[in-house]
C-alpha cells in the first residue's frame, strides 16, 4: 500500500508542474528521495492552493514554513483552460497568481496554512496586493473539500468579528478548478534573486512578517536568516 502511495504522490510531482518581467517545466529543489522519506514520515502529503498577490512574496513565505515540502508558483481560478505568465498579466484569462503548497500535515495543518496565509498579506485589498495591481493580484483562496472551506470561512468570520482589519475582508473563497504552474523562471525567485529590487522593497518585509508573528513555524534552516 505504502509503495502505491509513493508512486502516486511522485507521479502527482511529475504532472504539476507586477512581480516583474524577468516554458513552463517542473520545480526541481525537492528530489525523489526526499519525496519518498516524507511519505514514509506520515503515509501522505496534502495540498493547498493560496492566492495573496504577487506570487514571488507568497511562495517565499510559504517555502520557510515546518512541515512545507514544497511550493510551487502557478495561475489558478481563471476562465480560460490555459494560463500563462503573458496572458494572466494581460488579464486575458482571469486566473490569479498563487502558489500551490505541498505539506506534511503530520507536522502542520490546513487550518495552520490558512492562519499564516491571512497573516502575511493584506486580505482587505481588492485586486491587488501594495504596489502590484491587477485582478491577478486578488486574495483568494482556493479549497478542494468541503472541510477546508469551512476552515477558511470560519478564520475570515473571526478575523472579521475581532476587528482585526478596519476594512472589511474581500479575499474570495472558491473551490479549486485547475492549477497551471507558472515558468521556471518564477520559481524559488525570491531565494535566487535576493537582492533584486522587488524583492527586497516588497517580498522581503511579508517574509519578515512570517518571521515575526510565526517563529514558531519557521523551519530550522532558516532560524538565523530572520527575514
Amino acid at each position: 500500500m505504502k509503495k502505491n502511495l509513493i508512486a502516486i504522490v511522485l507521479g502527482l510531482f511529475v504532472l504539476t508542474a507586477s512581480c516583474g518581467n524577468s516554458s513552463s517545466s517542473n520545480k526541481s529543489n525537492y528530489t525523489k528521495e526526499d519525496i519518498v522519506r516524507e511519505v514514509e514520515y506520515t503515509g501522505a502529503i496534502d495540498t493547498a492552493t493560496f492566492a495573496g498577490g504577487c506570487f514571488w512574496c507568497t511562495e517565499a513565505v510559504f517555502e520557510r514554513v515546518e512541515g512545507v515540502v514544497n511550493v510551487v508558483s502557478g495561475y489558478s481560478g481563471g476562465t480560460a483552460e490555459n494560463a500563462d505568465y503573458r496572458k494572466v498579466s494581460y488579464g486575458l484569462t482571469n486566473h490569479a497568481e498563487c502558489v500551490q503548497i505541498y505539506y506534511d500535515p503530520g507536522v502542520i495543518s490546513y487550518k495552520e496554512l490558512v492562519k499564516i496565509f491571512f497573516a502575511t498579506h493584506d486580505p482587505t485589498q481588492l485586486n491587488r496586493q501594495g504596489p502590484d495591481v491587477g485582478e491577478q493580484y486578488r486574495s483568494e483562496v482556493f479549497y478542494r473539500t468541503d472541510k477546508e472551506k469551512e476552515i477558511v470561512q470560519s478564520h475570515i468570520n473571526k478575523l472579521q468579528n475581532s476587528n482585526t482589519y478596519e476594512k472589511a475582508i474581500v479575499t474570495k473563497v472558491s473551490k479549486l478548478d485547475s492549477f497551471y504552474e507558472a515558468e521556471e523562471y518564477h520559481q524559488d525567485y525570491y531565494e535566487l534573486n535576493p537582492y533584486q529590487g522587488y524583492i527586497l522593497s516588497v517580498a522581503k518585509p511579508k517574509v519578515k512578517k512570517f518571521f515575526k508573528y510565526f517563529p514558531e513555524y519557521v523551519k530550522e534552516k532558516y532560524r538565523k536568516e530572520k527575514g
